[in-house]
């Protein structure tokens, strides 16, 4: 069994790496592809597109920016904020990683609707889906939106060094 190295540090380190675009792009992309391929053959059998699940992304939409400026102003240590409780935000952090790639499913979902609809408008059941349709695609962008601005503000600023003053001097020489 080797033996850990100098440069391997003792205990777990963290495993909640952040969101990557590229995460993002490709949950969307897959998900857009598969809801085309689904509604360019079953989309007769689809019910009609209810308002009600973009609405309810809006909420959850505006519950994580409210969530992110509160976790900011805490980690800032605005006055009227509790200290930070660690635990709390790393949960925080993980709710943002689900919202975030699950924002952009949804988003791709409602993307690849978008197309379908938007080229069979001449029909009516797809007319009538098109507007919900495109506020949905945009609720998941806001959701996304604000799902990375509260996995951003979960991050810990990094800590000052020992040595460094408050008040920086002048270091020219005399």
């Amino acid at each position: 069994m080797p033996e850990p190295t100098k440069s391997q540090p003792d205990g777990p380190q963290p495993s909640l790496k952040p969101t990557t675009p590229s995460t993002l792009l490709v949950s969307a992309m897959a998900a857009a592809a598969l809801t085309l391929m689904l509604a360019t053959r079953y989309y007769e059998h689809f019910p009609a597109m209810s308002w009600f699940t973009p609405i309810l992304l809006v909420a959850v939409a505006l519950l994580l920016g409210f969530l992110a400026w509160h976790v900011k102003a805490r980690i800032d240590r605005k006055p009227g904020h509790d200290p930070v409780d660690p635990l709390m935000f790393a949960r925080y952090a993980a709710l943002a990683k689900a919202c975030a790639i699950g924002g952009a499913i949804i988003g791709g979902g409602y993307a690849g609707l978008l197309i379908y609809t938007g080229a069979q408008r001449r029909l009516t059941a797809a007319a009538a889906d098109l507007p919900v349709v495109a506020f949905g695609l945009g609720v998941c962008l806001l959701l996304v939106g604000a799902a990375l601005w509260l996995e951003w503000s979960c991050r810990v600023p990094p800590k000052k060094d020992d040595s460094e003053d408050d008040n920086p001097s002048d270091d020219r020489k005399s």
